[in-house]
């Protein structure tokens, strides 16, 4: 089955600073966005079957999923939010092996913990890269999550668009020579594109009234990005509608919060 959308990287169990766990990871949160802008979403991850199957059973009439099994799930454990987040990675699943055999439109390689494969085979007709997971380093003893620099090695063998934090900028030097459209996002602050035939151009972002929750919001963002490129959008037209996404996601709680079509629409343009 050819898929329009197919993330591969950890779906993630994150444990709050309330004690609760609820599903996370990009490849989570980003299928989740694409689905709900009514592409068909596949997720390929790692861990044990039962968990990840009862964390993401509120969402299976959304997505598919492939699972390799593991001895455990990747699981963090986050507090704070934007700049003073903080997290300790509590157990990972391993790396995500061999490399996957894809049908998709859209593959976003969407490591959290250093576990997708540089390669793959098949068919992908636009490949999308969030590399935070390729910069972070877990090896403190208790777990607490460093970034390092992404070494060249690390990167994919092709990327078409990538989209990083401000925060994770000065580790991916790398990335940023390869040519690809890079999407910065700043939290309130304007969202920079760098593209390799161009100045950069910076996009104001949608106001958020009350911000209730902003983990997955850059997931969400990449995810709408992806699409919309893919889709045949600009790059300014595809991060306003990205822009208009996380807007809609930080205005809730939780994956529950990421929006259809119609209300991303309706936020695209409200930015000041």
């Amino acid at each position: 089955m050819r898929f329009d959308y197919t993330t591969v990287g950890h779906v993630t169990a994150d444990v709050m600073a309330d004690g609760t766990r609820r599903p996370g990871g990009s490849a989570f949160y980003s299928a989740l966005q694409a689905a709900r802008l009514g592409k068909r979403a596949l997720i390929r991850t790692r861990g044990v079957a039962e968990e990840i199957e009862r964390l993401l059973a509120p969402f299976a009439g959304e997505l598919a999923l492939e699972l390799q099994e593991a001895p455990c799930t990747t699981s963090f454990q986050t507090s704070g939010k934007g700049r003073r987040r903080s997290q300790r990675v509590l157990s990972w699943a391993g790396p995500i092996e061999p490399e996957p055999l894809v049908d998709t439109a859209v593959l976003h390689l969407a490591p959290v913990a250093r576990e997708t494969p540089a390669a793959w085979s098949g068919e992908a007709s636009f490949v999308g890269l969030t590399p935070q997971g390729l910069v972070r380093d877990w090896s403190e003893p208790d777990g607490s999550v460093v970034l390092r620099p992404l070494r060249a090695s690390q990167l994919p063998e092709r990327v078409d668009a990538a989209v990083l934090s401000v925060i994770e900028r000065a580790c991916c030097a790398a990335l940023l020579d390869t040519g690809a459209l890079v999407a910065v996002t700043d939290e309130a602050a304007p969202t920079e594109l760098l593209a390799p035939d161009g100045d950069p151009i910076l996009l104001a972002v949608p106001a958020v009234q009350r911000l209730r929750d902003d983990i997955g919001a850059g997931d969400v963002f990449a995810a709408a990005f992806f699409v919309a490129l893919a889709d045949g959008e600009d790059a300014s037209a595809a991060a306003a509608f990205a822009n208009a996404a996380a807007a809609v996601r930080l205005s809730g709680e939780g994956p529950d919060a990421i929006g259809d079509r119609a209300s991303i629409k309706a936020r695209v343009g409200n930015s000041g």
